[in-house]
């Protein structure tokens, strides 16, 4: 185990001599680098640096068409180099004013992102400067020996590969989810030397051709399993079938291989679940000459191998004694170990309550790293949150000033309880407690909130670890939450407008879209002005948001999104006390397109409530009846599916309220915008809303 460990911090160093096996190399947080050989089942290391700066990237190098292994960590904004036997022939000091989040090399060319900046050096020399829409997540070039140019591809965070040429954009590729990371076909872009890997933070993989001119997308495998998002890619031929298998790493754990089986699609081989996410993932032979493994890297720092050494030796008695003689010292090995470490352990908290009673005793909080994510899941319009930390977590209190639902996830093994809290004086509408089982390094939540409804919500964050210490981590929960960014929207459907004018600046107006949506990059985009397409993923109503300075216009299908926004905007621009003029166009129509793209979801929702209360009853009557063959098939098909029934409504319990709420606020804020205030008529919507009749509910809305 080394410490805490960033995405992509650890190599293999290619074989060197007559050994096959080879060291591993690592960065951790505390600014270490460890390069390590094994031997006879037991880490040796070859050298190990002075702790600095954290480490958040780490590539091998070297001259092109010779063995890779030379190696180069990003610090900061600085960059180092060092020899395989660990030593230090380079310092650059790039001068940018932010951290370095991205690294590739290729032979002289060095390939550098921060946040939303892409710098290519060649030789230390600066040569080409580009300035990203969004957040960059991963950067490489395809091989220049097979194409001949230099081709950086950056991954962006608003779902776009960026393909560049020098300092200047050559084309965009759309993508289905936020890239988190690329690499190389089989490590080499294929046979063109153009197919590049995508992965993606909602755990969606894709292969696309980047030629000269067009991107050609050749496959791309959907997350059907629900499994976390992609953090690392590696092409190696574990299978010894002589076509290298991709090896995949998420966020939760799980280590996938897939193959080749046909040409063109890969097929999911073997997985495996490790407990806490992978940041780094490898392909080679490291512990044993002539058996290839697979190594990981996770988030707190261990490194794991997965051989394809067969455990189980065939073979004469011989054989087994040798093994067990060998399983014995390698047994009696550790258990020296551990005898030393609890010894260890022992003097040290000796050591710790000395010094903690003495005269000069000073206050001291562990400090402890935690990895969180806050995304938007598609599927099921709900917020996860995932927090990572590296020594096990004590408990996790979650409070939350806006009204939102926990749902229940499967992987989660903790014990929750909730507490009262008064909503009134101190707007405290959740307060929840996750009491975690030993050992349990990752927690993983499920949000859902209220369009409309904004503010904050907070994880106080307490690890197993004396004395007791607690991080609190802020999540913003924006007024329109449930909406996600979109490459395009459907321009035919009906489409009210709510156009803004006013002295405010593009930098002004901006932030406030960026308050109330989520997935717009902070920085102010470059250019007069700028349009974001946004579809909802609870209803699949859509946004389209225009503006420059001194004017906005958004448009929606949507009359309770355009509602919503008008009293964000207006509120925000008062409290810079702006004067805004505010004018709005309502199309009737939308109405009812609104209204039929949520009465499936209703009818479907109520229907599945009917049975869920129709099942203790028909139970019942199992049981006195002993069998259930006199009933009708709709109901005994209730009976055999009771199961499922029961689990899917307690994964979404206030789905239906939802959608009540989203009809009732559509038909208050369809008369607010007439001046008319028909909150005494909600009643009478909740109960032709039970009659659950698509054409009275449109008749109604209409008539009223």
């Amino acid at each position: 185990q080394v410490g805490v460990t960033a995405q992509k911090t650890m190599r293999l160093l290619p074989a060197s001599g007559r050994k096959a096996t080879q060291k591993v190399v690592v960065g951790d947080q505390d600014g270490v680098i460890t390069c390590f050989g094994i031997k006879k089942g037991e880490a040796v290391t070859v050298f190990k640096t002075l702790p600095g700066q954290k480490i958040a990237r780490l590539e091998l190098g070297g001259a092109l068409n010779t063995p890779q292994e030379k190696i180069f960590v990003a610090t900061g904004s600085e960059v180092r180099g060092f020899t395989k036997r660990g030593k230090q022939f380079l310092s650059f000091e790039t001068n940018l004013t932010e951290s370095i989040k991205a690294m590739h090399i290729s032979g002289a060319d060095l390939f550098l992102c921060a946040s939303y900046i892409y710098n290519h050096y060649c030789d230390c020399k600066d040569q080409h400067y580009y300035l990203s829409g969004d957040k960059i997540n991963d950067v490489l070039c395809l091989p220049v020996d097979k194409v001949n140019c230099i081709t950086p591809v950056l991954a962006c965070q608003d779902r776009l590969l960026r393909v560049l040429q020098g300092s200047d954009l050559l084309y965009e590729v759309e993508i289905p989810g936020p890239p988190t990371v690329l690499a190389l076909n089989s490590g080499n872009g294929g046979d063109s030397g153009e197919e590049v890997v995508y992965g993606t933070s909602d755990g969606k993989l894709g292969l696309i051709q980047i030629t000269g001119s067009k991107p050609i997308p050749k496959w791309e495998i959907g997350n059907e399993k629900k499994r976390g998002g992609i953090l690392c890619i590696d092409s190696f031929d574990i299978l010894g079938d002589g076509v290298k298998e991709l090896l995949v790493g998420r966020d939760d754990g799980v280590l996938e291989i897939y193959n080749f089986e046909s040409a063109d699609d890969p097929a999911l081989r073997y997985d495996h679940a490790l407990s806490e996410s992978i940041a780094s993932i490898q392909g080679g032979c490291v512990g044993k000459d002539g058996y290839d493994e697979i190594l990981v890297s996770t988030y707190s720092g261990w490194l794991t191998g997965l051989t394809t050494e067969p455990v189980h030796r065939e073979g004469g008695s011989g054989e087994e004694l040798k093994l067990s003689q060998e399983m014995q010292s390698k047994i009696s090995s550790l258990r020296n170990e551990l005898e030393h470490l609890q010894i260890k352990v022992l003097q040290e908290r000796e050591k710790h309550q000395q010094s903690s009673q003495s005269s000069t005793a000073v206050s001291s909080v562990p400090a402890f790293s935690v990895n969180d994510k806050f995304t938007l899941n598609k599927d099921d319009a709900s917020y996860s949150l995932i927090l990572e930390v590296q020594t096990a977590i004590d408990n996790v209190l979650v409070q939350s000033d806006v009204p939102i639902d926990l749902l229940d996830v499967d992987k989660n093994s903790a014990v929750v309880s909730f507490s009262s809290c008064d909503s009134e004086p101190n707007s405290n509408f959740l307060l929840a407690t996750y009491r975690c089982q030993a050992n349990t390094t990752r927690l993983e939540l499920k949000v859902r909130s209220i369009e409309g409804q904004y503010g904050t919500l907070q994880a106080y964050v307490t690890p197993r670890i004396q004395p007791k210490t607690c991080q609190v981590h802020q999540y913003q929960i924006k007024p329109l939450s449930l909406h996600q960014r979109t490459h395009s929207i459907d321009h035919d459907r009906p489409m009210n407008t709510l156009t803004l004018k006013g002295q405010f600046s593009f930098a002004e107006i901006h932030s406030w879209v960026v308050f109330c949506l989520p997935e717009v990059p902070e920085k102010t985009p470059a250019g007069e002005s700028i349009t974001f397409y946004f579809q909802n993923t609870f209803l699949g109503t859509q946004l389209e948001s225009t503006y420059r300075k001194g004017e906005g216009c958004f448009k929606s299908d949507n009359i309770s999104t355009i509602s919503i926004l008008k009293d964000v905007l207006s509120k925000e621009a008062t409290k810079r006390k702006i004067n805004l003029n505010i004018s709005y166009d309502i199309n009737e129509e939308s109405v009812r397109h609104t209204l039929k793209l949520i009465h499936p979801k209703l009818e479907y929702q109520q229907l599945l409530a009917k049975k869920v209360h129709l099942i203790d009853a028909l139970r019942e009557l199992q049981v006195h009846e002993g069998n259930v063959d006199f009933l009708l098939p709709k109901y005994r098909s209730i009976l055999e599916e009771a199961d499922q029934l029961l689990e899917e409504y307690k994964r979404q319990p206030a789905h239906l309220e939802r959608l009540y709420g989203m009809i009732t606020d559509l038909f208050i804020d369809k008369f607010k915008f007439k001046g008319t205030n028909v909150k005494t008529r909600v009643p009478l919507l909740l109960e032709i809303l039970d009659g659950c009749d698509q054409d009275g509910l449109i008749a109604f809305f209409e008539a009223a």
